[in-house]
């Protein structure tokens, strides 16, 4: 285990923010990460875990030990006819799991496919996208006892998932650090292609015949001409979380903009909020060197030397605005350090 001082984390954020941190390691056995988490024990220092940088924004320099999760490997733990368990360490790039499992002609990640961030920070959040969440695909997480050191393991039960939610956002927080995740993923898969453009962009690629790798090239074709990539301006995907809200406020929201989108769930109607930002007159905004994103109003981008303060006081302004504007309260999605 190699522990490095004043490390700028620039490289370490999909933002670009250039903060420091006091001290910072990147782990790569189970081993490794109890050894960092003794040693800030005894510093006393604060522990931040750290896994693709893709959803956190830096407001300041780090007083804490800052570990980045690299534990990798993809095993096979059981398989049948019709599905496969597969266990997935922690720091294993996303997308490119995806992209391993559908080489597989494993199904069930697809419409996941070119989210940002790693393995181990999907059902920390319940990552989801076009009709489909991690929890649909979960069997079991690994975690180590930050206090005890211990593995320990939990079910889908017991990580009570909800919209971009789970008890390590929560209950739990800061407790636990996620090792490895098993998924049970279809060799017979139902397709998900009613959510979004998936079914229009499928008819644009002249699909003869609907597949998981189809699918997959088809949420990657939507959301590439939607999302800006990181490595060319800073990012982090959406920045706030869809708001659901009563029918009535919906009905409300209607009489005024009859074309307002709106998804039913179980406790009322989903309003994407990109679409509540992009009404309140966001959508393109730029001020000195960040903005909102010209394309996707729920992105708030980084051109280059911007500030992770700038970008905190930006989304303030955003959430006054749509509240202002529709009585309804954004909630961010990313995490401010």
């Amino acid at each position: 285990m190699n522990i490095q001082e004043n490390i700028s984390l620039k490289s370490y954020n999909t933002f670009g923010i250039d903060k420091k941190a006091r001290f910072f390691t990147a782990v790569e056995s189970i081993e490794d990460l109890r050894e960092a988490l003794v040693f800030a024990n005894r510093e006393n220092i604060p522990v931040i875990i750290l896994g693709g940088g893709s959803n956190i924004l830096l407001t300041k320099d780090q007083d804490a030990l800052i570990i980045k999760v690299d534990l990798k490997g993809i095993q096979v733990l059981e398989e049948n006819e019709e599905s496969v368990l597969v266990e997935v360490g922690a720091g294993e790039v996303w997308h490119e799991w995806v992209q391993y499992a559908i080489n597989k002609n494993w199904g069930g990640l697809e419409n996941l496919s070119l989210i940002p961030g790693t393995v181990g920070a999907s059902p920390m959040q319940n990552i989801g996208a076009y009709g489909v969440e991690i929890r649909d695909v979960f069997k079991s997480l690994k975690a180590l006892n930050r206090k005890t050191l211990l593995l320990e393991s939990f079910s889908a039960e017991q990580c009570e998932f909800g919209y971009r939610e789970s008890v390590f956002k929560h209950k739990l927080k800061d407790q636990y650090v996620i090792c490895s995740v098993t998924f049970r993923l279809s060799k017979k898969p139902n397709f998900h292609t009613e959510y979004g453009a998936i079914k229009e962009t499928l008819k644009e690629m002249n699909v003869p015949e609907i597949n998981i790798q189809a699918i997959s090239q088809a949420v990657v074709k939507i959301r590439q001409s939607k999302l800006p990539d990181p490595k060319v301006i800073g990012n982090a995907g959406s920045f706030f979380k869809n708001p659901t809200v009563d029918l009535e406020v919906y009905e409300k929201i209607k009489e005024s903009y009859p074309t307002v989108p709106g998804y039913p769930q179980e406790n009322g109607i989903k309003v994407p909020a990109g679409w509540l930002i992009e009404q309140a007159g966001w959508k393109g905004f730029k001020k000195g060197q960040i903005g909102v994103h010209d394309k996707q109003a729920l992105v708030l981008v980084n051109f280059g030397e911007g500030d992770g303060q700038e970008i905190a006081q930006l989304a303030s302004e955003i959430q006054n605005s749509v509240k202002e504007k529709f009585g309804i309260q954004l909630k961010p999605e990313v995490n401010f350090l």
